[in-house]
């Protein structure tokens, strides 16, 4: 079994790699309101981002930008793990980073009336807009539906597209930009969706309540969390529970499963020679790890180079 390399550890329960162009990686840490910038072996705080910074991704405009879901309590008795929304959570937004600063800029904190509740995972498409997953928060017997936006990456559009979604999550664009992806965490579930024009979905309204179409849904006690496209089309998906990555192909087969030795396997992306590395959140460790893919990963639509 390939064994993969620790590249950081000690990480405040970190998600959303993001591989940059000097070769340097990214993460978010949610339990310390920050991002982190890990290069040569070393880790150092890029940007105090306050709240609960959870996906991230790099714009066409070489900026970061972070889905911020606000803030969560935690428990340590067995790894760290959220448990549930913060006290002094403000609610949820998407923020711009300056990598080079670590300036911080508010870039939405709502759609129309509605208050972003958790925003979790983001994916730029080519027209300079990007496709983002609002997860919802659960307080004791209430349950906050999430549901998946649109948004310029200039501030001045954002809509939502599909709700409600219980805990929608993970989210990525085919190879041709033609379909969407989201994958429910609960439910186990991965949809998909038609993209008929930038920030448009398509898809019957029925018997779908959001109108995606179900690729998958996982067995047993497993829930899905963030994910990542193969160039061929494959959908590699964090797996939350019974940890690892699961790879499934466009009409729903299971191609790969590869275990890991973390309950909150969280977020995967691409990069190395031929973006046939994945980097790897383990969440509950504190490590963001990398080992070999078998199959090249896709080139995302952003600014960023492969390592």
């Amino acid at each position: 079994m390939t064994e993969q390399i620790i590249l950081a550890e000690r990480l405040a329960f970190p998600e959303g790699p993001v591989v940059m162009p000097d070769g340097s990686l990214v993460v978010t840490e949610i339990a310390a309101g920050c991002l982190t910038r890990i290069e040569a072996g070393k880790s150092y705080r890029l940007a105090d981002t306050g709240g609960g910074p959870n996906g991230a991704a790099l714009g066409l405009d070489g900026a970061l930008y972070v889905c911020n879901n606000g803030g969560f309590t935690w428990d340590n008795s067995a790894g760290l793990r959220p448990v549930g929304k913060a006290p002094d959570n403000q609610g949820g937004s998407i923020q711009r980073v300056d990598p080079e600063s670590g300036k911080v800029d508010l870039l939405y904190d709502r759609c129309g009336e509605v208050a972003l509740a958790a925003p979790n995972d983001i994916v730029f498409d080519t027209h300079g807009g990007f496709y983002f997953t609002d997860h919802g928060h659960r307080e004791g017997r209430k349950l906050d539906f999430g549901a998946v936006y649109y948004a310029k990456a200039d501030g001045g559009l954002i809509r939502e597209l599909a709700f409600p979604m219980i805990g929608p999550n993970g989210i990525g664009l085919s190879p041709d930009g033609t379909t969407l992806y989201v994958a429910e965490t609960s439910a186990g579930r991965l949809w998909s969706y038609p993209v008929t024009a930038p920030g448009v979905l398509g898809g019957a309204t029925w018997p779908s309540p959001t109108g995606g179409d179900l690729v998958a849904g996982l067995p047993g006690f497993h829930r899905y969390d963030s994910l990542a496209v193969e160039a061929s089309g494959n959908i590699a998906i964090a797996c939350l529970r019974i940890g690892g990555i699961v790879v499934i192909s466009p009409e729903g087969a299971q191609v790969e499963r590869i275990d890991l030795p973390d309950p909150y396997t969280t977020n995967i992306c691409f990069g190395g020679t031929d973006l046939r590395t994945a980097f790897i959140t383990l969440s509950s460790l504190g490590q963001l790890v990398s080992r070999p893919w078998a199959r090249a990963g896709l080139s995302l639509n952003s600014s960023g180079a492969s390592l």
